[in-house]
């Protein structure tokens, strides 16, 4: 005698439910949680897919994910080396974990610097383990915030991301008007012959800060040179405006650790700091006033950054909509532009877009 037994069932998923909306995978978990960043569109066509897949939502899985974890992480998309190199970083992560101290909450930092560490990083933010997550990066050309923003938990950026989704808050300096400003600094010490250091071309903050520079020289013929934020680029940088054979007096460098190499090069050359070229970056990191002279430099004001990035996750992580915060930097003068006691000129404003 032979017994037909029936054939088991096979459970739709939610990438089912996504391939057959034509949406991300992410998207299907907002609208199943209802979350809110979706569309009309994108919500209808979800629930059509549900209907058409037959999907069931695994309630004990889901108990699982909305239990909280009192975790959250953060994704440098960098290398470990460039952690230690350049001090900003190490700055922005201290100061998260002592606002998250406060909270109960504990810190969980992820190095994504090669594809293994960025694959295992989106894997962790995508296993629900943590309760939200913050990007540090100076730029993404692996596409890591895409990835990042699909999955079901909150996320803050700490700088301006080129492309940010609606679904993502974001907390920066204001990189045009301290561009600006330190750009109106130098004009104000009568100097007229303005060149710029950029950082790398594909960096949304390098591009504000250039567009900074560009609003207070008006009309001028912009003067520029590009590095990638490391010391030796602003060396190599600072060569290629001397030899370039313009008229130079001042220079306006996007961070302070390429306008310490940029003064690397005129003291190399013997070209005297401010008396020749007034130098200025943006920062204020650990070294503008260790080089040799010390650095005048846009300070970011990190406390207030890190303080408002957690703010913003708690927010998000509570259900509330992201929001995009924008703070003004400091303007600290010292020997690089005069000789006199140093001053800080502050633009205190905080701006949520």
């Amino acid at each position: 005698m032979t017994i037909n037994h029936p054939v088991p069932r096979v459970r739709s998923t939610i990438d089912d439910v996504a391939a057959a909306a034509g949406v991300s995978r992410g998207t299907v978990s907002r609208v199943m949680n209802g979350k809110p960043w979706v569309s009309d569109e994108a919500r209808r066509a979800v629930e059509a897919a549900v209907k058409a897949t037959d999907y069931r939502v695994n309630g004990h899985a889901r108990n699982l994910r909305r239990q909280h974890s009192n975790m959250v992480a953060l994704v440098l998309c960098e290398s470990a080396g460039r952690l230690f190199a350049d001090p900003n970083f190490a700055v922005i992560i201290e100061g998260i974990a002592a606002v998250l101290e406060k909270t109960g909450m504990s810190l969980c930092l992820l190095i994504a610097g090669t594809a293994t560490e960025r694959a295992n990083a989106i894997e962790m933010i995508h296993s629900n383990k943590v309760d939200g997550a913050f990007l540090v990066s100076a730029h993404d050309e692996y596409g890591i915030l895409e990835q990042l923003s699909t999955a079901n938990v909150p996320l803050v950026v700490c700088g301006i991301p080129a492309g940010v989704p609606d679904t993502v808050s974001y907390v920066s300096s204001d990189e045009v008007d301290g561009a600006r400003r330190a750009t109106e600094h130098l004009l104000s010490l009568g100097r007229s012959a303005l060149a710029t250091i950029t950082g790398p071309a594909d960096i949304a903050g390098a591009k504000l800060r250039l567009f900074g520079y560009q609003l207070a020289i008006g009309k001028s013929t912009p003067i520029t040179a590009e590095g990638d934020y490391t010391r030796s680029s602003g060396s190599l940088a600072m060569a290629r405006l001397l030899d370039s054979g313009n008229t130079i007096d001042a220079v306006f460098v996007a961070n302070d650790l390429m306008a310490a190499g940029a003064l690397d090069e005129l003291n190399n050359r013997g070209i005297k700091v401010p008396q020749e070229i007034a130098i200025i970056g943006f920062d204020d990191s650990s070294i503008a006033p260790a080089v040799s002279p010390s650095l005048t430099t846009m300070r970011q004001r990190f406390d207030d950054i890190t303080r408002e990035m957690v703010r913003l996750l708690l927010a998000g992580i509570a259900g509330e909509s992201p929001r995009h915060t924008l703070i003004g930097t400091e303007l600290v003068v010292r020997e690089s532009t005069a000789g006199f006691p140093f001053e800080t000129f502050s633009s205190h404003h905080l701006r949520t877009i």
